[in-house]
C-alpha cells in the first residue's frame, strides 16, 4: 500500500529535452527509488520564473521534459507526474513557510551565491532570494520523507528540515500530532556529470551538453570539442586520464573498457581522437533505446497531456488534504 512506502517528490525546472547530465545526476535515480518509495514528479514551472520571466516555451518545455521522463523509465501510473502550476497549493503553502524563515537565512544558501556568480547579478528579486521556500513547500505539500539530491542541493533541503521543525513546533495539530515529516536528503552515487568543455557541470546554458535525444553522428559531431588531458597533443603523447573529461565519460557509460583506455592514454598508444569516438558510440548505443521509446511518445504529445492531467488530479487530492491540515492546525481558514 502506498502509505507503507516512504515518500519522495522530485522535480525539475522546465527547459524542454534533457541532457545525459540531467539523466546521471537524477533520471536514472529516480527510475530506480520509484519501485520503493511513492515517488512525485514535479515540473517546476513556477520556479522558472525566478531566473526568467520568458514564459511563451513553458508548455512546450514540460511536455518534452515528461517525454524524456517517461523514455527513461519513470512509470506515471506508479509516479504521478505533474505541472507545479496546476496545483495551486503549493503557491498557498509557500506564503505560509515565507512567515518562518528571515531573510538572512536565504541569504546564506551557497547554491543561491553560486547562482548570483554564474549569472553575474548585482541583485535578486525576492522571487529568486526565497525558491527554497517554494521548494520546501513543493517537498512538505506530499509530506515528503526523502528528498534525491546532488550534493549541491543539500542546502535546500536544510531550509526545508528547517521550516518543517519550526511549523510542527508552532502549529501541532489539536491531537498533537505534527503535520510534516523532517526530510533527509538522498544523494546520488554519481551525482554530476562534467560539461563537454571539462566544466563541473554541464549546462544548456554553457552550450556544453550532450542531449538524451541526440544520435550517434550529433554525439561524435559534439565530443570532438570534449576537452582532454591539454598535455597530450597527439597520439604517441603520454596523457593523465584523471584529468580527461573522456575518460570520466568512460567510467560511466563504457565501464567494462576503463582498465584499457587508462592504459592507453597513460602510455600513448590510444590517440585522443579514437577514444572521442569509441565513448561517442557508447554513450549512443547506452541511450538507445531511450530514444527509440521517445520518439514514440513524441508522435503521441496529447497522450503526454492526459497523463499529465491525470498526475494533477491525484496530486491535487494530497495537497488538498494536507493544506486542510494545515488549516486546521492554524486555526485559519
Amino acid at each position: 500500500m502506498q502509505d507503507s512506502k516512504k515518500i519522495i517528490l522530485s522535480g525539475m525546472r522546465p527547459t524542454g529535452k534533457l541532457h545525459i547530465g540531467h539523466y546521471v545526476g537524477a533520471l536514472e535515480n529516480w527510475v530506480t527509488l520509484q519501485n520503493d518509495y511513492q515517488n512525485y514528479h514535479l515540473i517546476a514551472d513556477y520556479h522558472t520564473l525566478t531566473t526568467n520571466l520568458d514564459t511563451s516555451n513553458i508548455f512546450d518545455d514540460s511536455i518534452d521534459m515528461a517525454i524524456d521522463w517517461i523514455a527513461s523509465g519513470i512509470d506515471p501510473v506508479k509516479s504521478p507526474i505533474f505541472r507545479q502550476s496546476k496545483i495551486k497549493e503549493h503557491t498557498e503553502l509557500f506564503l505560509i513557510f515565507s512567515m518562518l524563515i528571515t531573510k538572512a537565512r536565504l541569504e546564506r544558501n551557497p547554491t543561491l551565491k553560486e547562482q548570483i556568480k554564474d549569472m553575474n547579478i548585482s541583485s535578486i528579486i525576492y522571487g529568486h532570494l526565497g525558491y527554497p521556500v517554494l521548494q520546501a513547500a513543493d517537498i512538505l505539500l506530499y509530506k515528503g520523507n526523502m528528498v534525491p539530491v546532488g550534493e549541491d542541493q543539500v542546502p535546500h533541503v536544510e531550509i526545508t528540515r528547517q521550516i518543517a521543525g519550526v511549523f510542527n513546533e508552532k502549529f501541532p495539530m489539536p491531537d498533537g500530532r505534527q503535520i510534516f515529516p523532517i526530510p533527509e536528503p538522498k544523494i546520488t552515487k554519481f551525482a554530476r556529470l562534467p560539461g563537454l568543455d571539462g566544466k563541473a557541470k554541464m549546462s544548456k546554458s554553457l552550450d556544453n551538453t550532450i542531449l538524451i535525444s541526440d544520435n550517434e553522428e550529433i554525439i561524435k559531431a559534439k565530443m570532438k570539442k570534449a576537452f582532454t588531458d591539454p598535455n597530450k597533443l597527439r597520439k604517441g603523447d603520454k596523457g593523465n586520464p584523471d584529468i580527461c573529461l573522456v575518460y570520466t565519460y568512460h567510467n560511466k557509460f563504457n565501464p567494462a573498457e576503463v582498465p584499457e583506455v587508462r592504459k592507453g592514454c597513460s602510455e600513448g598508444t590510444l590517440g585522443c581522437f579514437d577514444c572521442k569516438m569509441n565513448i561517442s558510440k557508447k554513450i549512443s548505443d547506452y541511450f538507445a533505446p531511450i530514444r527509440e521509446k521517445r520518439e514514440i511518445l513524441e508522435n503521441n504529445k496529447n497522450n503526454i497531456l492526459d497523463i499529465l492531467i491525470d498526475g494533477e488530479n491525484r496530486a491535487r487530492t494530497i495537497a488538498r488534504q494536507t493544506m486542510s491540515e494545515v488549516r486546521e492546525a492554524m486555526k485559519i481558514g
